[in-house]
């Protein structure tokens, strides 16, 4: 993989050595596009998991309070599984693009630009922990019909998040290492 980006920066640089005349003005358009991939690259490449873990810590935090709010909410109004499970898996990831929106706009983005930084963000990954999430408490024997005051509904809520954690970490180190989803939240942050 390092040899095929190398590879690539070699080709950008042949664009853009001493031609003349019109594959001089091609040889710019190159040199431009090395540039934007440059600037691309400053956020891609090797990512810690520890970085990987704190982008999925912050999906997780957003996911979670929308979990249990939509629980709350469902159970309080006494709806079914359903409408609570779709209400939670709202909220959760309401919460999560509100926490990514928070840190985004602190530094000065426009709202607009704000908003797609999140979705562009966060979209995969709370998408990848909610179906982790749900399905555990989906398939988990009694958890749907357990109550708030249950120990159940939360050992259930807190093994799911956990998985879910699990399984989601490696999807942001993967897309932080191509300078995607919290990639992009990073470099508002600097």
């Amino acid at each position: 993989m390092e040899q095929a980006h190398e590879h690539h920066e070699h080709h950008g640089h042949e664009g853009h050595h001493g031609h003349e005349g019109h594959e001089g003005h091609a040889g710019h358009g190159n040199q431009a596009a090395h540039g934007n991939h440059a600037a691309h690259a400053h956020h891609a490449g090797p990512v810690s998991w520890g970085m990987a873990a704190k982008a999925t810590l912050h999906c997780l935090t957003g996911c979670a309070i929308g979990e249990v709010l939509g629980m709350i909410i469902g159970t309080a109004l006494g709806w079914g599984n359903l409408p609570t499970m779709i209400v939670a898996i709202v909220l959760a990831f309401f919460f999560g693009y509100a926490l990514t929106l928070r840190g985004i706009l602190a530094a000065g983005v426009d709202f607009r630009s704000a908003v797609r930084v999140a979705l562009a963000a966060d979209t995969l990954s709370i998408a990848v922990m909610e179906l982790i999430d749900n399905g555990v408490i989906a398939v988990w024997p009694g958890a749907m019909d357990a109550h708030l005051s249950e120990a159940l509904f939360w050992i259930v809520l807190v093994i799911s998040l956990a998985l879910a954690f699990v399984v989601t970490t490696p999807v942001n180190k993967w897309m932080i290492g191509r300078g995607k989803g919290h990639a992009v939240v990073h470099q508002y942050h600097h």
